[in-house]
């Protein structure tokens, strides 16, 4: 089992960022952190990378479920997306929620990251 599941898009990291945030919207998740990891390779060491971004989406009524079924599954919150562009084409990849569990002895929160994993996967198709 992946940790993640991917897609390709034909445009650049900024309207990639911008459609994936609309479907994962449309599935109750918003963006809560953003992270443009090249301007801060590029801003703290100096290091020109490739455009890599990485977002934090979270479903505030699966958070709550998340978090009452299994007090420190904080740890593994919010739900990342990472892309990174490549020659115009930018690559999207969203955490299996399913796969994260594995770890995680608890049964209802392997059925709320089915749940999880399912809506996060229905924003990755729509793309």
């Amino acid at each position: 089992m992946e940790y993640y599941n991917n897609k390709f898009v034909d445009t650049d990291i900024e309207t990639a960022t911008k459609i994936i945030t609309e479907e994962l919207k449309k599935e109750g998740f918003g963006i809560v952190t953003q992270f443009d990891v090249n301007k801060a390779l590029k801003a703290k060491m100096g290091i020109d990378f490739r455009p890599y971004r990485i977002l934090g989406a979270c479903n505030p009524p699966f958070a709550l479920k998340s978090i009452t079924a299994e007090d420190k599954i904080g740890t593994f919150l919010p739900c990342n997306v990472m892309l990174q562009e490549f020659d115009g084409k930018t690559e999207i990849a969203i955490i299996n929620p399913v796969a994260m569990m594995q770890s995680v002895e608890n049964d209802e929160m392997k059925k709320i990251a089915k749940e999880i994993a399912e809506k996060l996967n229905a924003a990755l198709s729509k793309i």
